[in-house]
This record gives C-alpha cells, structure tokens and sequence, in this order.
C-alpha cells in the first residue's frame, strides 16, 4: 500500500495502478483500495475497469454518490440505457423520487434487452407505490407480467398492491397466473391466505402446505379438528397460533370458558397482542358479559391506535362498572391524551374519592387547578400530597411559592425552610434565603406593633 501511494505521488499512475490491484487482491473487500483503483482507472482511460471498480463499490455502499455521478460520466455517450439508469439510481438515493421515474423511463426507451426492461419497470412501478400512486405502480407491473424473464416478485408485488386497494379477486387472479408459471412456496401461501380471505377456505385448504393455517380452513368448512387438534399438541406447544385455533375451535363449539383458557395460553406466549383482545371480546359477548367485552373492545382498540373508539367502549365498560379503579386511571390518561382536559378531571377527582391516597390524581387535580387560576385550590392538593410525602422538594418548594403570591409569609417562610433544609445545595440558595429573612424581619416587626397595641390596651382597663 506504501509503495502504491509512493507511485502514485510521483504521479507513476501506471505503476500505482498495479500495486493498488495487488493490495485488493490481499484484501478483496477494502473499499479504499476499491476507491484508489476506480480514481486512477478513470485518469488511464481504463473506463471499463473503472466502471466494474465502482460497481463494487456499490455493492458495498449503494449511497456512494460519488460512484453514480462516476458510472453517468462513463456511459453519457457510451451506453445511454446505462446512463439513465445510474442517473435515476442518484436521484433515488437522493429521494427525488419523480426525478428518479423520469429517468427510468428514458433508460427503457434505450433497451431492447428483456432483461433490462423487466427489471427497470420493476424499479419504476416500486417507485410508484412508494410515493402512493398506486394505479401507476399497478400499470407498471402488469406490463412485465408476459415477459420471460418476469419473476415472482412481480406477481407477488402486485398481489399486495390489489389487497391494499382491497381488490381482493384481482389480487387472487395475479397469483393463481403465478402459481401456474412457478413452483413457488410463497406464492401458493399467499394465494391461500387471500383464498380463505376471500371466503374460499376449501380452495385455501388444497393448496397450503401449512399444517396451522390447513386446520384454520377446517375450521371454516365446519369439520370436526378436535381429533387433530389433540394429535399436534405436543408440536406446537411453544407456538401461540395454536392456541388461537384452539380458541376458535371451543368458541365454534360454545365452550367459552375453554375458549377463554386458550386465549389465556396465547397471551402467555404473545403478550399484549390485539387478537387476544378481540377473542376476549368476542367471547364474553356470547357470554352476555357486556362490562368485559367492552373493556377488551377498548383494549383491541387501543392497541390498533384507534383512541376515540378506545374512550367510547371504555365508557360503555364504566357505565356497566364504577368501581374499577385500574379503569377509571385509564380513561383519564385517554380523555387527556384526545383533549378532552375537563372530562378527565372528572375522573381524577373520581379516583381521588375512592383512592384518597393516589398521588398521581392529586398532583393532576392540583395542575387543573392552577390552569385555572384557583391557587387556594392548589395550595390544598399540595398540601395534601405533602402529607403523603415530607421529602418531595418540588412539591414544598411549589408551596412556598403559592403562598408568596397569596400573602401568607408565615407559610412561605416555613416551606422555604424546609426547601433549603433538603436541598442545601440548591442553585437559587441565596435568593431564597434572602426571602427567608425579610419575611422573618416583616413578621418580627408586626409581632412587636400587636404586642405594643396590646399593652396600651391593658393600661387602659387598668386604669378603669
């Protein structure tokens, strides 16, 4: 390598070039030597090894713009489907994506060749359903459809593309096209899944070669898998899609209570899922159990995003159950969380009720209170949660402050104190401090005029 920079500060590129080439072949993978080679392959006119150096390069590294702008300079009057293609691969990587499509499709204008045409409309029709223009990326795809060299990932692409657009029976034409031409596993999977969501369970169940997903379209013809169920247990143990089927099974057979245990096993194995809260759901509504289908209608709600229809099922639940502690804490977080600030008050003040000692519905009740300007309000939360906590420094320094503002120096003074006993290092010490003794100075003089006014007065009825 030192003797390659040597060569190459004489300016002895010929020779620096040979060294370099020996330095990549110890060391196949070094991108810097990869780097010197396609720099000084271009200054010796060797435009084709520069070219295969900076595709190497990118396979390394496909965000090397430096290699794009190389390869545009190398094919600009050489190969122009070359050209166009790395041009648009440069404005792709720098995500000017409508740039990117503009490019591609001047690269096809130049190609002839099968291969080059199937792969950029690939490219064009990916980049279309990236920026959101579905039906253009839908067109580009059908067109390779017909051609040899088309692969599955085509057909695949495009299935998802008409699922999306919730297109199912196009989506199932596409793959049944596929199935025919390939003998492809993801394929006959993917045609099954939108089979059975198509209501073709039996179709679905011909052709998958899953053994979970055969028996979930047994199901659906309305077969009797208990005998099977039972048989693949011991495989399946660890797997929480079993106990889903399972679950299905004994809800198909009303056996909720059973269904229920199988939700149960699933939540063991996948915590926190939507399904186990849609099962749930699904089960105590065939229970008649309205207060835990609509708290797990909120909970499968609240896990998919959806909050406004989470709040309304877990208001139902509260209507049918005030009591729920665990509930109520939820529905103030939500109500807060969509805005609306006074109806989760409401049920803050409901758990400060029944939990006298909550300090997290204290310390919000308080906060209501000093958005709206009601300090006497405050200062009484506060004092609250100070009786639950004597070292909670923001709480008493907070105190200290409300009673600055609401005249009472006596109080001010006495959580100062307390402030700066805890924290001794405080930043703002000697500013408290200094309030400390001026209030405690304003309180001497005053204690002085009461007792003054208070001898006169003795001397006068003393006198009578």
């Amino acid at each position: 390598m030192t003797t390659a920079e040597q060569y190459e500060q004489n300016e002895q590129y010929d020779l620096a070039y040979e060294e370099y080439k020996k330095e990549l072949a110890r060391h196949p993978g070094d991108l810097q030597t990869m780097e010197r080679l396609a720099h000084l392959a271009m200054m010796l006119n060797k435009h084709d090894e520069a070219a295969d150096y900076y595709c190497k390069i990118l396979e390394k590294d496909m965000t090397n713009t430096l290699c794009y702008e190389q390869l545009m300079d190398i094919y600009v009057d050489k190969d122009k489907y070359k050209y166009y293609i790395y041009r648009g691969n440069l404005h792709s990587v720098e995500q000017k994506y409508e740039q990117a499509i503009n490019d591609y499709k001047k690269a096809l204008s130049n190609t002839d060749n099968e291969t080059e045409t199937v792969m950029t409309r690939f490219t064009i029709a990916n980049l279309y359903a990236q920026i959101g223009n579905t039906n253009r990326a839908i067109d580009e795809y059908l067109k390779t459809l017909d051609y040899e060299e088309t692969t599955p990932d085509v057909f695949i692409k495009l299935a998802d593309l008409y699922v999306k657009e919730d297109i199912i029976p196009s989506a199932i034409d596409i793959l049944e096209r596929a199935k025919k031409r390939f003998n492809s596993t993801d394929i006959n999977e993917k045609l099954a899944r939108l089979y059975l969501k198509n209501n073709q369970p039996e179709k679905a169940k011909e052709i998958t070669q899953d053994e979970l997903f055969k028996i979930k379209c047994m199901l659906e013809c309305n077969e009797d898998v208990y005998d099977k169920l039972c048989t693949i247990e011991p495989n399946y143990k660890s797997n929480p899609d079993f106990y889903a089927l399972k679950a299905q099974y004994f809800y198909m057979q009303n056996e909720y209570d059973k269904a229920l245990e199988c939700v149960e096993k699933y939540n063991e194995l996948n915590r926190n899922s939507a399904l186990v809260y849609q099962m749930r759901a699904l089960i105590y509504e065939n229970k008649n159990d309205d207060y835990n289908a609509h708290l797990n209608w909120g909970k499968y709600n609240l896990v998919r995003g959806n909050k406004d229809i989470a709040v309304n099922e877990f208001l139902n639940a509260y209507q049918l159950n005030g009591e729920d502690i665990e509930l109520m804490n939820t529905l103030a977080v939500l109500l807060e969380e969509t805005g609306e600030k006074h109806h989760a008050i409401e049920f803050w003040e409901k758990i400060s009720k029944v939990e006298p000692t909550n300090k997290k519905a204290i310390a919000k009740l308080a906060e209501f209170r000093a958005n709206i300007g009601d300090i006497k309000m405050q200062c009484d939360y506060l004092e609250t949660l100070y009786e639950m906590d004597k070292n909670n420094v923001s709480v008493i320094k907070k105190l200290a402050q409300l009673y600055e503002k609401l005249g009472n120096k006596a109080l001010c003074t006495e959580y100062y104190k307390k402030y700066l006993y805890l924290v001794p290092n405080a930043s703002d010490y000697e500013t408290i401090k200094s309030k400390i003794s001026k209030y405690d100075k304003l309180s001497s003089i005053v204690v002085k005029e009461e007792e003054g006014l208070l001898d006169k007065v003795m001397r006068i009825f003393n006198k009578q």
